[in-house]
């Protein structure tokens, strides 16, 4: 046994004055890649949709004149009848301006807000909008028509006025000159 613990120690001595093995390398860097630049192409647009191209068509109506209006009108109902028709109607009509127009577009988008037809669900928002839009032109057509009638109220009153200021005046030239009155002064 004794000679077994020299043996061991003289083991356990040469594994600590063993250099331990060197460290592995770090890994290098790639070199550059000389490569072409890369082109990032924009995902194409999605095609417009029916409320874009219908928003796209009132913005065309807008530079229309009145003739051309009412020609546009006369092609649509020329066409079957769907909700996008309906709705392409109201916008014409809201800016024809004429007699009654402005509520028969009113009427034709509260039809499609209460149709249940598929295809008016996608156009009930924008029915909304023009709604709402016609309901304000609506009320301002009438606060002017009121306006105006005051205006003619008014003008006839003045009318009045002047009138019997005028006969005021053809009364005064033809009543007698006072005698106590004083003349003035001649010019000279």
């Amino acid at each position: 046994m004794k000679t077994r613990f020299p043996l061991y120690f003289l083991c356990v001595l040469l594994a600590a004055c063993a250099t331990p093995p060197p460290p592995a390398p770090a890994p290098q860097p790639a070199p550059p890649v000389a490569c072409a630049p890369v082109i990032v192409t924009p995902p194409a647009p999605p095609p417009p949709s029916d409320i874009e191209g219908l928003l796209a068509y009132r913005q065309s109506l807008r530079q229309l004149s009145a003739a051309e209006l009412v020609k546009e009108l006369v092609n649509l109902n020329l066409k079957p009848a769907t909700p996008r028709l309906a709705l392409q109607k109201a916008m014409v009509l809201a800016l024809t301006h004429g007699g009654g127009d402005l509520g028969r577009a009113q009427a034709y988008l509260i039809g499609i807000l209460h149709s249940s037809d598929p295809g008016a669900e996608q156009l009930k928002p924008l029915a909304r909008l023009l709604a709402a839009d016609d309901a304000e032109l609506q009320r301002l057509a009438e606060q002017l028509e009121k306006s105006n009638q005051q205006l003619k109220d008014s003008q006839r009153r003045i009318d009045q006025l002047n009138g019997m200021l005028e006969g005021l005046k053809a009364i005064e030239r033809t009543l007698p000159v006072r005698p106590n009155a004083v003349a003035p002064p001649p010019v000279k």
